[in-house]
């Protein structure tokens, strides 16, 4: 699944885009949602440095998926904005078959990469719903270059084309 999930998300977007209909009121109720999850990426992305060292600080002190979660709330967006309510058993069908298992299988490697260091953090801190307290204190300032690094700007430009392809479809094809 870790490696369908990307091209698996293209093709529920398409799926979305072909029954999609949207108005200027979804529209906008949708950016309200996945606008948040968006900058949630964002904020996640420049506490992360894969594979060296385990992420604790920033919104991983809240969750241990924040990515994920930025994710469902963008697509919880989307689901809004297109306007049709049988979307969001897609959707959810989705995140369930597609991010639940990746979640899991990640969790595993990052427990035989960090041991006793992660199994710790993962009792404390769930896997996708955020807790209300920060895991630690010791909060470390967001990294612009782990941004850059990591190219999660490639989701704030992914999520401008699909509003604009949603608006054209609002707008021509109604």
């Amino acid at each position: 699944m870790q490696r369908w999930r990307v091209p698996l998300g293209f093709l529920c977007a398409a799926l979305f885009l072909f029954f999609a209909q949207p108005t200027v009121w979804t529209l906008l109720a949708g950016a309200i949602v996945a606008l948040p999850g968006l900058g949630l990426r964002a904020w996640a992305s420049g506490h992360l440095k894969k594979n060296e060292s385990l992420a604790t600080t920033g919104p991983y002190a809240y969750t241990r998926n924040p990515l994920y979660l930025g994710s469902f709330i963008m697509g919880l967006g989307f689901t809004i904005a297109a306007g049709r309510a049988f979307l969001v058993i897609v959707f959810v069908l989705m995140i369930l078959g597609i991010y639940l298992p990746v979640m899991r299988v990640e969790s595993e490697t990052l427990s035989e990469l960090f041991g006793r260091k992660y199994e710790r953090y993962a009792s404390e801190v769930p896997l996708f719903w955020p807790r209300f307290s920060p895991y630690r204190q010791n909060e470390t300032n967001f990294d612009s270059a782990l941004y850059l690094r990591y190219r999660e700007y490639r989701a704030a430009v992914g999520t401008l084309i699909a509003w604009a392809l949603l608006a054209a479809k609002a707008i021509f094809f109604k």
